[in-house]
């Protein structure tokens, strides 16, 4: 049975457009074709940061992010960023008796933020609060002490096949894909799609799904 659901945090329970469109803003460039240039860096199975260095070679963004802090612009997140179906389906799993994580590589910053939100979950993880990044297999082992030790009642929700649904399938948990982001829709291989546990377009559709599974399996 299902005991724990852990879900990554942008992409998949946080919606990060609006705060893609402020680095276009930053960088001076159109947002829509920071936006193409994305989409192609992903295509080509490059890290996602690599979108910057197109307009801006040598980019840093450890150092463009205390720059846009220092200039009152920074990075930031809240309530309107949030996916539509998320508060409902975390709570949906709360009811379900489950333990509810979220869990995905964010800065420092976004724990204190994903916190002042009081979004009905039991455990937050930061890769930097952990220490310790997807895919890298040390993050998922985090998440699977904070699932309560078991690996295989553990389901991980996450956007990318990439970064979520295969390090979560070789730490021996279940993995759910979500596919609403450039990652979901671009990134979709068969050999790891097949894999996943449950295929979705919207958080609606998780709750019924987790219970019908540990209905079949209780």
């Amino acid at each position: 049975m299902i005991r724990a659901v852990f879900f990554d945090v942008g992409g998949t329970v946080v919606d990060e457009s609006r705060e893609f469109e402020t680095w276009a803003d930053w960088l001076g460039v159109p947002r829509h074709t920071l936006s193409a240039v994305h989409g192609s860096v992903i295509a080509r199975g490059l890290d996602w940061r690599q979108t910057f260095e197109v307009f801006r070679p040598g980019f840093d963004i450890e150092a463009e992010r205390g720059l846009r802090a220092a200039a009152g612009r920074p990075e930031s997140f809240g309530e309107r960023d949030l996916y539509p179906d998320a508060r409902s389906c975390l709570a949906a799993m709360r009811e379900q008796g489950l333990l509810v994580g979220l869990a995905g590589n964010q800065p420092g910053w976004a724990e204190a933020v994903l916190r002042e939100l009081e979004l009905p979950v039991d455990v937050i993880g930061t890769s930097e609060g952990w220490g310790v990044a997807k895919p890298s297999a040390g993050f998922f082992e985090r998440v699977v002490r904070e699932g309560g030790g078991d690996a295989s009642a553990i389901l991980y929700v996450g956007d990318r096949p990439d970064n979520d649904v295969r390090p979560a399938l070789a730490a021996g948990m279940k993995a759910c894909l979500i596919r609403r982001g450039a990652w979901g829709h671009i990134l979709d291989p068969a050999p790891v799609a097949d894999r996943c546990l449950f295929r979705i377009d919207s958080l609606d559709e998780l709750p019924a799904l987790v219970a019908g599974y540990n209905a079949a399996h209780g």
